[in-house]
């Protein structure tokens, strides 16, 4: 997180701190025994000598007496000499002396209020480096790099809700003009709530992450607090199996197990083939001790069985289906349709479906319309559906893992 450990001359320099000789020529302003040590340490300074500069410049501070101009122009030459030398310590009680002269150039200081909170931040004081980033925006500074500084001060200083606060309205922002946030500001976002236990700022830090950083440990992360939440109903086991297989980051064989033999329960066959075959295919399957590969042999077998057997019913299953007072068995067809590839077919049915109503589950059942129109390349469609989708035993949380899905696309 740290952006920088030493301030160069060159920006020194630019940011105006260093005086042409001619200031110390300016005999009204000037004593000699201040301005003569002064331009020996900006030789010195020149040269690159930045301790001798410093004790220059101490001794013209030891004259006594000094003017408000003089003790000013000394000021700024301690923070050039001590910015050079690497010495934040110094620099920072001189910058504030010289910002609080009534000598300091008014246009300067809005400048000057983001040099002095990147000296509180290289100095790791955080806090302060905050309060200063703040006075600099509420003095009409808007250098984007200078302000992206603040939500880091912040969090370093151990103020997490105002961070969260802070990278809140960044990102809006940015989203706003088109923009994506960096991926240091989401999980800086995301490690907020972690430190205030914020459950729902987590989760929705895991989402804007997803979205623009589709990682599979962010959506392993996501997942697992969906899944995990009260109230998860066990019914939408598959559900988050079927996402997970969508993402590509179905890979334990376990898993491919209890997918495979969740889906031939069900009555998905055609699906239940798909996650054993995948499993297969990744190689999580089939190997490993024998009885383990012995018993995975066995549920293909089963989900062969299964298929031949469905595929000999099908067409009176489907009008009985059609016959029904009530829509489930309809959607349940549909969604069997989905689990072989025939997506048409099976976004039709469960339409139909849901139009008949009498649903003992509605939202499952527009979460699976949903679900079925992402793997069939609807995605406009899909996430008109899942935007529907209510229930607090988690088939809104689902919906809305499935609108990110649908929304990448």
């Amino acid at each position: 997180m740290k952006l920088f450990t030493r301030l160069s001359v060159s920006v020194v320099l630019a940011s105006g701190l260093l005086l042409s000789a001619g200031a110390f020529a300016d005999s009204k302003s000037l004593r000699p025994e201040v301005g003569e040590p002064l331009q020996a340490a900006q030789q010195a300074m020149q040269a690159k000598d930045y301790k001798t500069a410093q004790a220059k410049i101490g001794d013209a501070e030891k004259v006594g007496k000094l003017t408000t101009y003089e003790s000013y122009i000394i000021a700024r030459m301690k923070i050039a000499a001590s910015i050079a030398a690497g010495d934040y310590n110094s620099a920072i009680p001189a910058y504030e002396q010289a910002m609080a002269s009534p000598e300091f150039p008014e246009n300067e200081k809005v400048a000057n209020l983001g040099m002095l909170a990147k000296l509180y931040y290289g100095a790791k004081n955080f806090a302060k480096a905050a309060d200063t980033l703040q006075r600099y925006r509420a003095a009409g500074g808007t250098d984007s790099l200078t302000l992206d500084l603040l939500p880091q001060t912040l969090y370093l200083s151990g103020q997490y809700a105002e961070t969260e606060k802070e990278l809140n309205a960044q990102i809006a922002q940015l989203e706003k003009s088109g923009q994506s946030p960096t991926e240091m500001q989401l999980q800086l976002l995301q490690s907020c709530a972690g430190k205030l236990n914020d459950t729902s700022g987590y989760v929705a830090a895991l989402q804007l992450l997803v979205t623009y950083y589709p990682k599979d440990s962010y959506w392993a992360d996501l997942l697992a607090r969906v899944a995990n939440k009260p109230g998860f109903s066990d019914r939408l086991t598959l559900d988050v199996y079927r996402l997970k297989l969508k993402l590509g980051t179905l890979s334990a064989a376990g898993d491919f197990v209890d997918a495979t033999e969740l889906a031939a329960q069900a009555g998905y066959p055609g699906e239940a083939d798909t996650f054993i075959k995948t499993g297969y295919a990744k190689k999580a399957l089939g190997v490993g001790a024998p009885n383990d590969v012995d018993r995975q042999k066995r549920l293909q077998d089963l989900v062969t069985k299964k298929i031949a057997d469905d595929k000999a019913t099908r067409a009176q299953d489907d009008a009985a289906a059609a016959s029904q007072p009530t829509g489930d068995t309809l959607v349940a067809a549909g969604l069997n349709y989905v689990g072989y590839g025939e997506y048409d077919k099976g976004i039709q049915m469960i339409q139909q479906g849901i139009a008949k109503g009498g649903l003992k589950n509605p939202d499952e059942a527009k979460l699976h319309l949903g679900y079925a129109e992402v793997l069939g390349g609807r995605y406009d469609d899909a996430v008109k559906v899942l935007k529907t989708v209510e229930g607090n035993n988690g088939t809104r949380d689902m919906a809305g893992l499935w609108m990110l899905v649908a929304r990448r696309h």
